[in-house]
């Protein structure tokens, strides 16, 4: 993944202990200078210590976590289901059979530089490599994103060979590292294509970042002339908090439609409890459960795997306790399938 250099409005960095929170509200910029972009830190910062964990001090996929979102786990507590997502650990140095380098079949869907045409009707551009939290079982933590930047011109041709996409769906990466000003770039390439109705973003910035939402991005989202959905990924309900349900509110009010997708993750989210809490807590800030993903057999995330035998008996439980409109798909990507494969809905 590429790092994006973030500097203070004076061009120097900020100068601020790891176990202190700013004195002032810091813009998003900011925030991404100051995030955690190593596991000694992210451990420092949660008081916990190395020989508690199968902590790997020189990960090939590198950490980063934003401040905020650290906050919100608990300090001390080495199973704690945030920690496990971004802390890097030798078990993903494992060689498993069946988990590779590229599970969803994207280098095979490659229309043109950084833009995969997998499904009917929509198309999806991979805008940038850079995250604001390094999650360890990303599905494309191999991906060569050096040669797969997206020429967004190539997005006219693709949409002129193919008249039948009516969404173009913005990922990466996250597309909300780009600063607003190239989303709204992006946004003038498709004012010649009114065929395309919809355009959603695929992102974790609004929840692991949430100072990410401001005035300037409300602004182009509410202005554009395509539908908007914004997908979230969230998997454990202690993401959410106040500052990020102010966030989604600001983009509701800008007529933005909120979804989730979630991973299911062993240790993390598989359990029915973790699930309703979830669930409910989205619907809470005004998103809907969309879909919850059997994980993506990427190496080095294999010790995440759950089987579907149990991923079906604990969605059915799912279902006993929740309304049917807060229980997510249950859902799995084969490569080469013309949709995703619903396991249950």
């Amino acid at each position: 993944m590429e790092s994006a250099d973030f500097t203070l409005n004076d061009g120097s960095l900020p100068m601020l202990r790891a176990e202190t929170r700013p004195a002032v509200t810091l813009n998003w910029q900011e925030e991404m200078q100051r995030a955690l972009r190593n596991g000694r830190e992210l451990l420092d910062f949660c008081d916990l210590s190395p020989a508690a964990l199968d902590f790997d001090p020189e990960p090939d996929f590198p950490c980063r976590v934003p401040r905020p979102w650290a906050a919100r786990i608990r300090k001390g507590d080495p199973r704690d289901p945030l920690l496990l997502q971004v802390l890097p650990r030798k078990c993903e140095r494992s060689v498993v059979p069946g988990f590779g380098t590229d599970p969803t079949g994207d280098l095979h869907a490659l229309a043109g530089p950084g833009l995969l045409h997998k499904y009917r009707s929509r198309c999806l551009l991979v805008t940038t490599a850079a995250c604001a939290v390094h999650c360890r079982y990303c599905f494309r933590r191999h991906f060569p994103y050096a040669e797969q930047t997206t020429p967004w011109p190539d997005l006219g041709a693709c949409l002129q060979a193919h008249p039948d996409i009516r969404e173009v769906i913005l990922s990466g990466g996250d597309p909300l590292m780009l600063p607003t000003a190239r989303l709204q770039r992006l946004a003038k390439v498709l004012e010649d294509w009114p065929q395309v109705q919809t355009l959603r973003l695929h992102t974790r910035m609004p929840v692991v970042l949430p100072a990410r939402v401001d005035s300037e991005l409300v602004d182009f989202l509410r202005q554009l002339p395509q539908q908007v959905v914004v997908v979230l990924h969230v998997n454990h309900a202690r993401e959410l908090d106040e500052e990020t349900a102010a966030a989604l509110a600001a983009l509701r009010r800008a007529g933005v439609h909120l979804l989730n997708q979630a991973v299911l993750l062993r240790g993390v989210n598989d359990s029915t409890d973790s699930q309703r809490e979830l669930c409910e807590a989205l619907f809470t800030q005004g998103v809907l459960p969309y879909y919850l993903h059997l994980l993506d057999p990427v190496a080095g995330a294999a010790h995440f795997a759950i089987d579907t035998a149990t991923a079906l008996a604990m969605h059915a439980a799912l279902r006993a306790v929740l309304p049917g409109y807060l229980v997510p798909r249950l859902a799995q990507e084969k490569p080469g399938e013309a949709a995703k494969r619903v396991l249950a809905g």
